[in-house]
């Protein structure tokens, strides 16, 4: 199993899971968010995630995939950036542990991330992709999965 990291978007691949950067009300968001509920049928992801209710930062919820070439859609939700010392690396290395390891109790062999929280929530994009690489490196010294960090192209 191995870890990669690819440029394009991540509501085409082809894996068993993505991660989508949520909100903790679940609700659907801009950005990558929007495109994952606008591609999975926003009524639909919508619809599961209601029944979910909530999630908080640096835990991840899962649900069906619906439209999309994934079946499952894991949400977590990562840390707002707030100047780096409002336990922000901390958060969002466990938003990444926690969507690995509820991926992994499903039985889900392979799954896609975005670069959590370097988008709206502002965490600056270079060290969310050391923290988002570190984590998901670590997770795989352990475990069996194929793992992809998608970069918007």
């Amino acid at each position: 199993m191995a870890f990669e990291i690819v440029y394009q978007d991540i509501t085409t691949m082809k894996t068993d899971g993505i991660v989508n950067a949520a909100n903790t009300q679940l609700q659907q968001g801009g950005g990558v968010c929007g495109a994952i509920f606008r591609a999975a049928g926003a009524r639909e992801l919508q619809a599961a995630c209601d029944q979910i209710g909530s999630c908080e930062i640096g835990e991840a919820v899962i649900t069906p995939g619906f439209h999309l070439p994934a079946s499952f859609v894991i949400h977590t939700v990562g840390p707002i950036w707030q100047g780096g010392n409002a336990r922000e690396a901390e958060l969002l290395a466990s938003a990444y542990r926690s969507s690995l390891t509820l991926s992994q109790e499903r039985g889900l062999t392979s799954l896609a991330f975005p670069l959590i929280s370097a988008g709206i929530y502002g965490y600056p994009k270079e060290e969310a992709k050391n923290i988002a690489i570190e984590t998901i490196e670590e997770f795989l010294q352990h475990q069996e999965m194929d793992v992809f960090l998608v970069l918007l192209p």
